[in-house]
């Protein structure tokens, strides 16, 4: 992937956790189950690293 892909990954990424957080927002207001949305939100921090890292990775070349 290219540092525009990466880029644009990256904001698709962050706009999925922000969305999922103020849904588990939402789900911890009305005693709801937040189990899913934190595993949801531990994946995206995952993936949102390793997007980072590839960009790093670039940077450095």
């Amino acid at each position: 992937m290219n540092r525009k892909e990466l880029e644009g990954l990256l904001l698709e990424l962050k706009s999925d956790y922000i969305r999922i957080q103020g849904d588990m927002d939402k789900l911890e207001y009305v005693k709801g189950r937040v189990s899913s949305a934190e595993e949801q939100l531990i994946r995206l921090e995952g993936e949102i690293a390793e997007v980072n890292a590839k960009l790093d990775a670039l940077d450095e070349e």
